[in-house]
């Protein structure tokens, strides 16, 4: 049975008329008037709610019809979750089970539940980390030469091809010696290094980040290549003529009879230095380093230092330079600053651009290009030598 708040003021009211009739000097006169003029406010404000609850009921019926159809008014219906295909499916059976408090029901998930994207929900959202790229080489050929950039693709310099002293002491009166020097143009020529990858459009406008990596990349494959040519490059084609190719075959000047790799090096140090050239540099493999580094002497003791110290690598007084470009068991000991001269005609650099069918497909092409020329004016500051078997 409902209770009708209207109909309920309405006695209270009532009962107040009631009182009044009682004779004027009753003190129950009083409250009957205020309980009257309550009953008026109280009834009014029960109407305006009704007549707002009325209006509510009808819009969520309203609304309830409309679901039922399908009809959203225009605007796409969401799917029904777990719980609404639930209760919609086994609605009979929940109240069933709610009167008899006793039973089970089963609930049937037309979707898969899977950690995939295409899961009910996609209900694991994998976590992105950093992108994980390859590792890099530390660059370092580059660095013990000098540097110059150049507008031009050829390079001409003059170099001194002779030295005739004939400074002597000169008695008074007498005629003075003549000395002769000796010049010769030489022509070194820029070399092009280069190459390409492809990628698509969406790719590199999508991900910004990528074509920073794209750009890396490809510059960090120029210098590898650049670094293998200063080393080695035989000067023939579009190939640099690099240090080793241009240095001294190692001499021992000391004609040392059982010689570890630091006497070795000690000794092409030695070979340098005996040509005027002061040596600035050692450039070995890593694992020729290493190898050197934990020789030790008849105690046992590490010659370089304890391992548990930070050795910077340095024989005589010299940096060693340790890196891959360099041949296993070979050692190049040298005055690199002296030796030669680097021109950079391109400085690294990447371009994007369509080839062939490219724009068809959505494509394009990455290139990354440099073009430097190399002269090794002195081979005679270089010295490069085989360790072999020596320990």
């Amino acid at each position: 049975m409902t209770y009708n708040a209207t109909r309920g003021m309405a006695a209270i009211k009532a009962a107040g008329e009631h009182l009044r009739t009682k004779d004027a000097g009753d003190p129950f006169d009083t409250l009957a008037a205020k309980i009257g003029q309550m009953a008026d406010t109280t009834a009014e404000r029960l109407r305006e709610v009704e007549t707002k609850s009325a209006g509510a009921t009808e819009a969520i019926a309203d609304l309830e019809q409309r679901l039922a159809r399908g009809d959203g008014g225009g605007t796409p219906l969401r799917p029904e979750s777990w719980g609404e295909e639930f209760t919609k499916s086994q609605g009979e059976a929940i109240r069933a089970l709610s009167e008899s408090n006793r039973g089970r029901v089963a609930l049937n998930v037309k979707a898969t539940l899977t950690g995939g994207a295409t899961s009910a929900g996609g209900l694991d959202v994998p976590a992105r980390d950093a992108t994980a790229m390859m590792p890099r080489r530390r660059l370092t050929i580059r660095d013990l030469l000098n540097v110059m950039q150049v507008e031009s693709g050829t390079v001409e310099y003059a170099q001194q091809t002779d030295r005739t002293n004939a400074a002597a002491t000169v008695a008074e009166g007498a005629g003075k010696p003549e000395s002769g020097l000796a010049w010769e143009l030489r022509t070194t020529s820029a070399k092009v290094i280069a190459h390409w990858v492809k990628a698509s459009r969406q790719i590199l406008e999508d991900a910004p980040m990528l074509r920073g990596m794209i750009d890396g990349e490809l510059r960090y494959g120029l210098a590898l290549t650049e670094e293998a040519q200063l080393l080695y490059g035989d000067g023939t084609g579009s190939n640099l003529s690099g240090l080793v190719t241009n240095a001294t075959a190692f001499a021992d000047p000391l004609s040392l009879a059982s010689p570890t790799m630091i006497d070795m090096v000690g000794s092409a140090i030695l070979q340098t230095a005996l040509t005027d050239f002061a040596p600035d540099g050692v450039v070995v493999h890593p694992s020729d380093w290493m190898r050197m580094r934990m020789l030790k002497d008849a105690d046992g003791k590490y010659l370089l230092g304890d391992p548990q110290s930070q050795v910077t690598p340095q024989l005589f007084g010299l940096p060693v330079v340790a890196t891959q470009a360099m041949t296993v068991d070979k050692f190049l000991v040298g005055s690199f600053a002296s030796a030669g001269t680097l021109y950079d005609r391109w400085q690294p650099r990447v371009e994007v651009g369509y080839e062939n069918d490219d724009f068809t497909k959505n494509l394009v092409t990455v290139l990354a290009e440099e073009r430097i020329a190399l002269a090794v004016k002195w081979g005679d500051a270089l010295t490069y030598g085989d360790f072999g078997n020596v320990v």
